[in-house]
């Protein structure tokens, strides 16, 4: 699969242009329908074709938490309301991936990542207050938490044992919370003109990522002990 990962890249990019178009469009948002979790199920094909040689759990969890993402995926898009279905299911993704990362380095062994984020989860929280309905503040602080902790512990294994599989992932993890905070900043704060083409575009880049830091692993049993 690797020699033909720019292919899997190509299919991954176009699929996510139809989707991001049908969001932006009215008049062809049966594209958004359909290539929105045809994209992220691409991502997860490919996470599962990559070759590793690494054990099992991370990609077993990195795949968990692609498919709990589909499922979010879908719920944000549907006529009806299920912001919350959503929140719920992205949350535990982010509980898999963080599992899948405790698996290649300590718990936050490195601690300027886990005050970098969350300096950042503090200013978007600043931020989002005043407009969150008083029925979601508790389920997005708890959100917030869990992907800020994904993120900083991404970033935590890279430094911790530097390489391509956990800069890739930590990368993944940063444009997590940029996707995010861009979705709920539209949501809850200010509009964003053409929220979806960013939201979208920084949220296939971070699943992108993590998908490929399956493949890319190269950390050995001694260095996660």
């Amino acid at each position: 699969m690797d020699g033909s990962r720019h292919l899997w890249t190509i299919a991954i990019v176009a699929n996510a242009a139809l989707a991001i178009v049908g969001a932006e469009i009215a008049g062809l948002l049966a594209l958004h329908y359909v290539f929105k979790p045809l994209t992220t199920l691409l991502i997860l094909a490919m996470a599962l074709r990559l070759s590793s040689a690494e054990p099992a759990g991370y990609r077993r969890l990195s795949v968990i938490g692609l498919l709990l993402s589909t499922l979010g995926d879908v719920f944000l898009m549907l006529p009806f309301d299920g912001f919350v279905f959503g929140l719920g299911s992205f949350l535990l993704a982010h509980i898999a991936y963080l599992v899948a990362l405790r698996q290649r380095g300590g718990w936050w062994r490195v601690r300027w990542p886990l005050l970098a984020y969350a300096v950042v989860a503090a200013l978007v929280f600043a931020r989002l207050w005043p407009g969150l309905p008083g029925e979601l503040k508790v389920p997005v602080i708890v959100y917030v938490i869990a992907l800020a902790g994904m993120a900083a512990q991404a970033a935590s294994v890279w430094r911790e044992h530097p390489g391509r599989a956990t800069c890739v992932a930590a990368i993944g993890g940063a444009f997590f919370v940029a996707s995010d905070a861009l979705l709920a900043l539209d949501r809850f704060s200010a509009s964003i003109p053409m929220a979806s083409v960013w939201v979208l575009t920084t949220y296939w880049i971070a699943q992108w990522c993590i998908a490929r830091s399956v493949g890319d692993e190269r950390v050995s049993a001694r260095e996660r002990s």
